[in-house]
């Protein structure tokens, strides 16, 4: 199962005509980490994790 970095970094590096989709309160909660933070899987998860209240369903 994809955890919430995964789930970023395959967003992140689809190419332009893809329709792949995140929820937005993944890519809310990553976007407002510091570029270097997105790179850590640990912080990402964590961040999502701690704001979503573990609703979010990996």
């Amino acid at each position: 199962m994809k955890d919430a970095f995964d789930k970023w970094w395959e967003w992140a590096g689809k190419p332009l005509e893809s329709d792949l989709a995140i929820p937005v309160e993944i890519w809310r909660l990553v976007s407002e980490l510091s570029p270097e933070d997105r790179l850590d899987r640990l912080k990402v998860n964590e961040a999502v994790e701690a704001q979503a209240g573990g609703s979010l369903a990996f």
